[in-house]
């Protein structure tokens, strides 16, 4: 623990100046970023919103998290430990699923607002002993996941065996699917506009897959008809296999 306590201090130390950077972000977004006791939140539109990974250890249960849907399109047979690049990182939420079941996972996130709080989240994880192992398999990088996916390809860092994209899709009006507190992201980050370009820059690593999570009744993707799909009550995975990518 002593090293983890350490490199929670040490992001404690330097995040500072790109949480400085996030507060002006989110007021000019008509938003408040904040510390409080809980941790650093997010609040507008009457609604606070606080990254906190302590909510998601019932989910990572032993008999519950080998039944979650994401951990299962994930894994690659003979490979326990693989290499996971989250493009859309978010709040890291399906992220820590993985760590939690030993994928090594580098979080991807350009918005400011947003990696403040994520990062804010993984600091505090770093801390509690319950968290901390899994934390320690996440990495954050506040950078355009394009242009660090191409930066990759061009051979500036491994390959990740899993490529995981996770897309804001835009959200019905009467859909009661999206929580209340996370219309605040809305404000922060648009609906996916560049599917091709984001596509192409995942296959571009040369994955053994491609993993897209999506609403049951959205279209693929940027057109790719997946090599197989796995579907929940509120969401579908879609699995790519590049040697087997097919024009929907």
């Amino acid at each position: 623990m002593g090293l983890t306590i350490l490199r929670a201090f040490f992001l404690l130390a330097c995040r500072r100046v790109g949480v400085t950077q996030a507060e002006e972000m989110a007021r000019a977004a008509g938003l408040e970023l904040r510390r409080e006791e809980c941790g650093l939140v997010l609040a507008g539109d009457g609604m606070e919103l606080c990254a906190d990974f302590a909510t998601m250890l019932p989910r990572i249960r032993p008999d519950r998290l080998a039944g979650e849907l994401l951990v299962k399109v994930a894994r690659i047979k003979g490979t326990p430990a693989a290499r996971v690049f989250d493009a859309t990182a978010g709040l890291g939420e399906d992220s820590f699923l993985l760590a939690a079941a030993g994928f090594d996972v580098v979080l991807c996130e350009a918005n400011p607002v947003i990696a403040s709080l994520l990062e804010d989240a993984l600091v505090r994880a770093a801390m509690d002993e319950r968290l901390a192992p899994i934390s320690a398999r996440m990495h954050l990088c506040q950078v355009d996941s394009v242009a660090e996916l191409g930066r990759i390809a061009a051979g500036e860092g491994p390959c990740p065996e899993v490529v995981y994209l996770d897309p804001m899709f835009p959200a019905r009006q009467k859909s009661a699917a999206v929580k209340k507190k996370f219309q605040l992201l809305h404000h922060l980050e648009c609906p996916c506009a560049n599917e091709e370009e984001l596509m192409a820059a995942a296959l571009s690593v040369r994955p053994r897959k491609v993993v897209v999570k999506r609403p049951p009744k959205a279209p693929h993707l940027a057109g790719l008809k997946p090599s197989h799909s796995v579907e929940g009550k509120a969401v579908r995975y879609d699995c790519i296999v590049p040697a087997q990518l097919k024009r929907a």
